[in-house]
């Protein structure tokens, strides 16, 4: 049986073929920021459509009006924090801390990035990152002379 490490080693390297940069995960910090409390890079995965990159990020316990995806020079930002359980709820056991998700992706060109969507499911955000049409897969039809 494969270990998750050596999954990770097969997958497909998106930075070459789709422009995007996806950094190394890194563990939660408890960095100094504009938010207090500490950061988690939240897991995501990346689909690959002739279309669009589908990106599905996990951020349990985020409500859809906090969570922000931010555009600035081809640098792509997701954020969103994680709320305390309301306090009518007595905590039996928890697996993810109070704090803040934050995540970044460069963008190419190969990105229409007028088109990008977002929608937050079930602690899943799905952005749909369509590629620009002269980066889209098509047939050329060949004439008979």
């Amino acid at each position: 049986m494969e270990t998750r490490a050596q999954k990770a080693n097969q997958k497909k390297d998106l930075r070459g073929e789709s422009d995007l940069t996806v950094p190394e995960p890194k563990a939660p910090a408890r960095e100094s920021g504009t938010r207090e409390g500490a950061y988690f890079e939240p897991p995501v995965d990346i689909y690959e459509t002739d279309e669009a990159l589908v990106l599905h990020a996990d951020v349990p316990g985020t409500a859809n009006e906090d969570v922000e995806t931010h555009l600035e020079d081809n640098l792509l930002t997701i954020t969103a924090p994680v709320k305390e359980v309301d306090g009518e709820w007595r905590l039996a056991y928890d697996e993810y801390a109070v704090g803040h998700y934050v995540r970044q992706f460069r963008l190419g060109q190969q990105i229409d990035q007028a088109k990008i969507t977002a929608t937050l499911k079930d602690g899943v955000l799905t952005l749909v990152l369509p590629k620009v049409d002269a980066a889209r897969p098509r047939r050329i039809q060949v004439k008979t002379g």
